[in-house]
């Protein structure tokens, strides 16, 4: 097969789930716009192979492995500077003697953003790159403009540590609280915050810069970032796998928990997921499913660790599983509302199925997510307000009954912003929509 296609991308995903999967959706987007034309190598720690060979995949994706040099995804959650440096300092020796094996000719190197060790072999081998930012264009300029936070005091040494403050110059992002930046700027992970500064700065040495984002929910921003780089700028629509969902199901694949969604009412479950990597402190865990419970509403609550925990006995109304295919899932017409993390893939998910999310941001780019959804898009509402205080049961169950109310009046008029999102997203990726067109140019112009 490969002798016949006569352009090769190879995929350096950075090794978590909210990275490779955004990445692997866009791999899957060439693959299935260019079928006769392209072939693509996904290259995965061994581990990382382990956990998604089973996925469906286009025949002209194919995987290759390195050893298992950084921790196991198991506990990385453990020691995530010490994860975080070692993707900066262990995989690029083995992924360039891959690259050396490889039969095929390669046409583009397709990498993370946080593995700028790529641009370094692209360079030795000739190769293009193509640097893929797995967050939102907001966060990237944030991260980008840190000069203009530091200037103005509201990051480094001069940070007068007034989080209420407005941040309203960077180019293109909407005004926003100092509380509402990316946590590494002020908070939680600064010390991985270099690092990211550092990869996001050296975007600019790639030969092209893709974004997983709907250009029309971040227009202002995307537009600065034209302006200012001298390399093309795609934005690529959301990156969620929403080329599957037509997939047929008969009853022997239908999985039971889309069986168990199939019996209730429209609107009336609230699905609860915290993302696949950090979780919120125990005492809060408990205050959430209590107020949940509290609540009386219908839930899909997905749950690491022991589901009891998580479900009152002989509770009819929730359904606690360990993992979902969640796009599916939130596409489904039971699904009222989404509790979320704010992680990127999943905030674009939201935005796609078309439902209104509680925001519980824990780190990094979940929070000026949720404000994002909360006071951009008006697609939400926030359960936390400041950080660090605990949100009681009671609070909880309040603003849950609230939210899945169809006729309290907020919620009539979020309800009406999800659907014009909604809209904007399905329009990006039909034929002429934004999402469609910047594809095809990014295939364009690495096929030159």
């Amino acid at each position: 097969m490969a002798e016949s296609l006569s352009h090769h991308v190879v995929a350096i995903p950075y090794p978590g789930r909210g990275h490779i999967n955004p990445m692997m959706n866009l791999c899957k987007l060439i693959a299935l716009r260019r079928p006769s034309d392209f072939l693509i190598t996904f290259i995965l720690t061994e581990e990382w192979l382990s956990f998604i060979e089973n996925e469906p995949k286009p025949h002209n994706i194919q995987f290759a492995t390195i050893p298992n040099v950084i921790p196991s995804e198991k506990n990385r959650a453990t020691d995530f500077p010490g994860f975080v440096k070692a993707t900066q300092t262990k995989m690029e020796g083995p992924v360039e003697q891959l690259l050396h094996r490889m039969g095929v000719p390669i046409s583009v190197l397709l990498y993370d953003t946080y593995l700028t060790w790529v641009l370094s072999i692209g360079n030795r081998m000739n190769i293009p790159v193509a640097n893929l930012f797995t967050m939102s264009a907001t966060v990237f300029s944030m991260m980008y403009h840190y000069h203009l936070l530091v200037e103005n005091g509201h990051a480094g040494d001069k940070f007068s540590g007034n989080t209420e403050e407005m941040v309203d110059y960077i180019p293109g992002v909407p005004p926003i609280r100092v509380a509402d930046l990316v946590t590494g700027i002020n908070g939680k992970g600064k010390e991985v915050a270099p690092i990211a500064l550092d990869a996001i700065l050296m975007s600019a040495k790639a030969q092209f810069l893709i974004f997983v984002s709907v250009y029309e929910l971040e227009a202002e921003v995307i537009n600065a970032l034209k302006l200012d780089l001298s390399i093309p700028v795609y934005a690529i629509g959301p990156a969620v796998p929403y080329f599957s969902l037509n997939d047929v199901q008969n009853d022997q694949n239908t999985p039971d928990y889309i069986k168990w969604l199939n019996c209730q009412p429209d609107g009336s479950v609230l699905y609860i997921s915290q993302g696949s990597f950090l979780s919120v402190s125990s005492a809060q865990l408990d205050e959430i499913v209590a107020g949940v419970q509290d609540s009386g509403v219908r839930y899909m609550w997905i749950a690491r660790g022991e589901t009891s925990r998580f479900k009152r006995e002989n509770d009819e109304k929730g359904l606690v599983i360990p993992w979902c295919d969640q796009l599916r899932v939130l596409c489904h017409s039971s699904i009222g509302a989404f509790w979320s993390h704010c992680g990127w893939n999943s905030t674009k998910e939201g935005a796609f199925s078309g439902k209104p999310m509680i925001t519980f941001p824990i780190f990094w780019d979940q929070v000026p997510n949720s404000k994002m959804i909360v006071e951009d898009w008006k697609t939400g509402r926030r359960v936390m307000i400041n950080e660090g205080i605990l949100v009681t049961r009671e609070e909880i169950s309040k603003l849950v009954s609230g939210f899945m109310d169809k006729e309290n009046n907020t919620g009539k008029e979020i309800r009406k912003c999800v659907k014009e999102v909604e809209r904007i997203c399905r329009r990006a990726i039909g034929e002429g929509g934004s999402a469609q067109i910047d594809i095809d140019s990014f295939i364009r112009d690495i096929s030159k």
